[in-house]
């Protein structure tokens, strides 16, 4: 069984984080390989509730929508697989990457690690149904102000980093409708990626 490898995309609200867990409990369920899930938001939480200096500059940015700088996205989505991936583990990543620059990092370390196939996956919402979601979810930085900006970043940053990876070998992009229960968006995801 070959390992796989999942780059998700979606605005916050759109419950990537989710279906990426839905996803790791089948793989895990049909073919039994580790699973290394990278994902940047989470370990960008972890830095803020560590209490650190760079946490407390992450967590003054994150309030205001800005995204975080090149360097450290980079450096913690990196650290990950250098510790963690290895040829029998399934790789899958959400929140990165979000700029076209990015994208090319990312496209440099799938070939550093060998991973040949990419299937990346894009939750689609609508921003107005990124705004309800996320202000019901009361985090810190889901204020409508914060969110607008975030939509912004997105539609100028996130959506060209994942087209950067249109008609390249390799990669292929599956969206999903993301505005249906979330049962229904997982077997949306896996039937498109041909697993049922």
């Amino acid at each position: 069984m070959q390992a796989q490898t999942f780059v998700f995309f979606g605005l916050a609200g759109s419950g990537k984080g989710t279906q990426v867990e839905f996803l790791i409990d089948f793989l895990k369920k049909r073919d039994s390989l580790e699973c290394v899930h990278v994902s940047t938001g989470n370990e960008y939480r972890k830095l803020i509730e560590s209490g650190s200096y760079a946490g407390t500059l992450v967590k003054e940015s994150i309030t205001q929508g800005v995204l975080q700088p090149r360097f450290l996205t980079d450096t913690i989505f990196i650290n990950v697989l250098i510790s963690s991936l290895t040829p029998e583990k399934h790789l899958l990543t959400d929140g990165y990457p979000r700029t076209v620059e990015q994208s090319k990092s990312l496209e440099e370390m799938m070939k550093f690690f060998k991973r040949d196939i990419i299937k990346i996956i894009y939750i689609k919402i609508s921003d107005k149904e990124a705004i309800k979601r996320n202000l019901l979810r009361c985090r810190h930085d889901d204020t409508k102000e914060g969110m607008a900006k975030r939509i912004e970043e997105f539609n100028n940053n996130v959506i060209p980093s994942m087209n950067y990876f249109k008609e390249k070998k390799g990669y292929e992009i599956y969206t999903i409708n993301g505005e249906q229960s979330r049962e229904d968006v997982f077997k949306e995801i896996i039937k498109k990626l041909g697993y049922s």
